[in-house]
């Protein structure tokens, strides 16, 4: 059996036809590839079809893809870790289901990666909307003026927390939805956090391998379209989870005194968006950010 370069880490959970697309996208940009991949899916016990078109596709051996069920839905970080452990080769790609890989992206991820890993620990594409509108997935890290920012300022929007570069460049961290980097390097850092159930797991890695002195960069001559949301529905789900996130991750890596000013800003900004779908009789902001401002 020959010797793999490269481990395609896929996690899915009820996005099935998502899922399909981004396996046939990935087959068709590594088509005639010198690369030697595999596809490791890892299924965190859908209910959508999902086992059965993975099982299909699996038992292709063309398709270079090895499909796990779980049989429970460990989440992102947890399945991610489950299917590193599995992977055979020296590098990993950690891609989301909801993906679609555009041209040779892959390829010119890995070899980017290849030719640099002395200087670049973790590599990130140019995600894109699905219009192909660039998608902001660099980011700087959650500082408390950063959090403030994003909350109260719409500093996202105008690209000056989260953004998307024209050129090759250094950055804090990378969207989680495509990272590159080698199988040791993540297994050294732990993998993701177990306790991070959805959301802010590559924030917290990333972070731990900046205190190692690694570094992240983002290469944006490799495209990928990402849906983004895919298997959240809806976006309530996604906006609670960062609460979660932020919280968590102050806990862990900043002081009490940090943690209690995010709380603050989170409050504030529960109760506002609270205030105004009241006012406009939004259902949706009523729903989300009632459940927000009880997060303790």
């Amino acid at each position: 059996m020959a010797k793999i370069d490269l481990s395609i880490i896929i996690v899915s959970y009820n996005t099935k036809k998502i899922t399909e697309n981004c396996l046939e996208s990935i087959n068709r940009s590594l088509w005639k590839s010198k690369i030697k991949y595999e596809i490791i899916v890892v299924d965190n016990d859908s209910k959508d079809g999902s086992k059965e078109m993975l099982e299909k596709y699996s038992a292709d051996k063309n398709n270079h893809s090895v499909y796990y069920q779980t049989n429970t839905n460990l989440g992102f970080g947890r399945g991610n870790n489950f299917a590193v452990k599995k992977a055979e080769g020296k590098y990993i790609l950690l891609l989301n289901s909801d993906t679609i890989v555009l041209n040779r992206s892959i390829e010119k991820l890995y070899n980017f990666y290849f030719e640099n890993e002395k200087t670049v620990h973790f590599l990130g594409a140019k995600l894109l909307n699905k219009d192909l509108t660039p998608q902001p997935s660099a980011c700087r890290f959650f500082t408390l003026p950063v959090i403030f920012g994003a909350l109260f300022l719409k500093t996202d929007y105008w690209g000056l927390t989260r953004f998307s570069p024209n050129h090759f460049q250094k950055v804090d961290w990378v969207s989680g939805a495509c990272i590159m980097t080698k199988k040791s390097l993540y297994q050294r850092l732990g993998g993701f956090d177990q306790d991070i159930f959805m959301y802010m797991e590559e924030v917290d890695l990333l972070y731990r391998a900046k205190k190692k002195g690694w570094k992240t960069y983002f290469y944006p001559a490799a495209q990928i379209v990402h849906l983004g949301s895919a298997s959240s529905g809806g976006k309530t789900f996604p906006i609670l989870q960062v609460y979660r996130g932020f919280l968590y991750f102050y806990k862990k890596h900043y002081s009490f005194l940090h943690l209690l000013i995010l709380k603050f800003f989170l409050k504030l900004k529960a109760g506002t968006s609270l205030l105004i779908g009241r006012a406009i009789n939004n259902q949706y902001l009523i729903k989300t950010y009632e459940e927000a401002f009880k997060i303790p």
